[in-house]
């Protein structure tokens, strides 16, 4: 499955929204269930957690009509914790969403980079094209700067080259010439010299097609007798490791590289909750469906059998709904 084509399937959609749907009734359920002393969660995961994005846009502007009141804002002040975090995920539109963790990944003290990684390598040119208006929209600046001035080296070029968003091509045509001197050129770049010519790689990486790209690693493998990944495990360390091995992943199969996101959030102590949270909140409405399928086949456990174990109260519950019934 390409990344590029992932996005285009209905079957992957795991909240559809509800089909008699009218924004009033659902506007007034949640003003009643945070008026007052105390909060009905429930009442708030049964409306949010059914509705698709589209749908509770159209509530927040009907609570607002009806109330007065900015429904995200009323949220905040009502709920708490990871709860409060996953619901205030649901109410931003998907490519502000995304322009908000972006955003939150380099302010403060220390970048997130694993966070910017996962969300250049995974999205499509025009996915990409829409978060830097976005971000630019809400937060004065230029997504291309901002991570320019927030990290540095072979790391800052492979994130500026993957923002550009040239890897579409949904032609899937691929010239196997071109493959097999791109595989040589990668080999002469890492394996073949002590040292490593990092922008090759990242050259080739950030602009072939996903077609391309796969028969590239095929040759490759040909000639180094070692795999793609094995190869950039050897030849680089770090943030840029892992930007290249994402670029790989979500080249060979991008629903088994968020199944991997999702499984390392929860693995071990302690839970990742905001790669949690981001990885199911906005691939709920694309293909997280398809997600659940790789997630069962590669790990033997469904994915809301894990988020069972390690999530608990209403934000176990709204997660449990967002990401449906089992495959």
């Amino acid at each position: 499955m390409a990344w590029w084509k992932a996005w285009m399937e209905q079957e992957g959609v795991s909240v559809k929204g509800s089909p008699h749907f009218n924004p009033d009734p659902d506007a007034e359920t949640l003003y009643k269930a945070m008026k007052g002393i105390g909060t009905n969660e429930q009442a708030i995961i049964d409306v949010l957690t059914k509705r698709s994005n589209a749908q509770r846009q159209q509530i927040a502007k009907s609570f607002k009509a009806q109330f007065g009141k900015d429904l995200t804002e009323t949220l905040k002040s009502e709920l708490s914790g990871k709860f409060e975090r996953l619901i205030i995920a649901l109410m931003y539109p998907p490519y502000r969403y995304e322009a908000k963790e972006l955003h939150d990944a380099m302010e403060g003290l220390g970048t997130k980079e694993g966070v910017i990684i996962e969300i250049l390598a995974s999205r499509t040119k025009n996915q990409l094209r829409e978060i830097m208006k976005a971000y630019e929209e809400d937060y004065g600046s230029s997504l291309e700067e901002d991570i320019q001035a927030d990290t540095s080296g072979y790391l800052e070029r492979i994130l500026v080259c993957l923002l550009q968003g040239s890897r579409d091509d949904v032609s899937g045509f691929v010239d196997p010439g071109l493959a097999l001197q791109d595989a040589q050129d990668l080999y002469a770049a890492g394996e073949k010299i002590s040292g490593t010519d990092e922008m090759k790689f990242i050259t080739i990486l950030c602009t072939r097609s996903a077609t391309h790209l796969i028969r590239v690693f095929e040759e490759y493998e040909k000639i180094a007798n070692k795999s793609i990944e094995d190869s950039i495990k050897s030849e680089t360390h770090g943030s840029l490791e892992e930007a290249m091995l994402t670029v790989v992943k979500c080249t060979r199969n991008l629903h088994s590289y968020f199944a991997e996101r999702l499984y390392y959030a929860m693995k071990g102590a302690g839970t990742r909750d905001g790669t949690l949270i981001r990885n199911i909140v906005s691939r709920s409405e694309i293909d997280l469906n398809l997600i659940k399928g790789q997630f069962k086949k590669m790990y033997g456990k469904t994915l809301s059998s894990m988020i069972m174990e390690d999530t608990c109260g209403d934000y176990k519950n709204a997660l449990l709904n967002l990401v449906g019934s089992d495959p």
